[in-house]
Order: C-alpha cells, then sequence, then structure tokens
C-alpha cells in the first residue's frame, strides 16, 4: 500500500516518490485527483497561478486510530470523538468525528501533494485567515484537499500567498473545513 493510500499507514515523512491511486469523476463535479502536483516555477509561476485552482490530493480514509491519537496528543477526549459506545446512543453522526482541528491539520499534510514549488529557497506556512467546519468528518469517510490561490503580494524576500483550502468528504454536499491558509514564498 502506497504512503497516500490511507491515513492510518501515513509514515512520519512522507515519500513524493510514491505512487497514486485515481479516483475516477466524482458526484461534486470536480475532476479526478492529480496523478502529480501542479508544479509552481518561482515568482512568475506563483503569480501567475492567482485566481486559479491548483487540483485535489488524492482521496484518504479517516480511522478511527488517528482520531484517537489526535485526542491523545492533544488531551481533547470529549466523547463525540472518543467513546464509540456513547456515540451509538447519543451522537447525531452515529460515528466517530474527528476533531476539528484534526480536519484543519490535514490541510498541512495534503498541501504538497497539490503543489509543488520550485525556484524558491523556503515556502512557510505564515498562518491562516478563517477557518470554518461546515460539516463533521466521520470514521471511515473518504476525504482530500482542493487547493485554490486567491491572491498573491509581493513582499520582502518573496511573496505571500494566500490559498482557498478546502477539506471535501466524498458523497457529502457540504466540505468537512475551508481555511484561508497563508503561505510566504521566500527567495
Amino acid at each position: 500500500m502506497a504512503i497516500c493510500d490511507v491515513v492510518g499507514s501515513e509514515a512520519a515523512s512522507f515519500d513524493s516518490a510514491s505512487p497514486r491511486r485515481s479516483a475516477g469523476p466524482l458526484a461534486c463535479g470536480r475532476p479526478p485527483p492529480m496523478s502529480n502536483p501542479t508544479v509552481i516555477e518561482g515568482l512568475a509561476g506563483l503569480k501567475g497561478q492567482a485566481g486559479k485552482e491548483l487540483g485535489a490530493s488524492d482521496w484518504h480514509v479517516l480511522a478511527f486510530e488517528d482520531i484517537r491519537r489526535f485526542a491523545d496528543a492533544t488531551g481533547d477526549q470529549q466523547w463525540i470523538h472518543v467513546d464509540r459506545e456513547r456515540i451509538q446512543k447519543e451522537s447525531p453522526y452515529g460515528k466517530p468525528i474527528a476533531h476539528g482541528y484534526f480536519t484543519l491539520s490535514r490541510i498541512s499534510r495534503l498541501f504538497f501533494d497539490v503543489l509543488e514549488a520550485k525556484g524558491f529557497g523556503l515556502v512557510i506556512n505564515y498562518g491562516l485567515n478563517k477557518v470554518r467546519f461546515p460539516a463533521p468528518l466521520k470514521e471511515g469517510q473518504r476525504y482530500r484537499l482542493v487547493t485554490k490561490v486567491n491572491a498573491v503580494n509581493d513582499v520582502k524576500g518573496g511573496a505571500e500567498a494566500v490559498f482557498q483550502a478546502t477539506i471535501e468528504v466524498e458523497g457529502e454536499a457540504k466540505p468537512a473545513c475551508v481555511a484561508e491558509v497563508v503561505f510566504r514564498f521566500l527567495t
């Protein structure tokens, strides 16, 4: 199994040479995941992507073990995430759901599956402008990242790019997360 196939099987470092699988056409009308990331070469290439969708990552499956590890790491043991018995009785979702911040963290994990930056000395996560969690991400669901370049502005030593990052859930009308993420691309 390729590292990018299942979240529960992820290694600590991503091997970008891993084979990717195709998921075919989707109900949401978006194209199938890219077999290769969008390559952005230098500042001119980055500016040329402004207003454009870069593509989608491969699909990943949310495993209960991932929810549990996140709960253990953060100390957030709220029952709606980790107590299967209570979830069955009381949760409107019927299954464990990912923490919102776990779902948000998937953006940083999947971002460079969608984009390959060349000609930069450093690319850094500069923060977030806005984050929303329109729908839960439930155990067993497949999700992916879709990224669009909203804006690119010059900064000292390079450019700052604002991306719309959306965690889509297969078969669901609403995404699990929509965030404006800011990266600095330094030369």
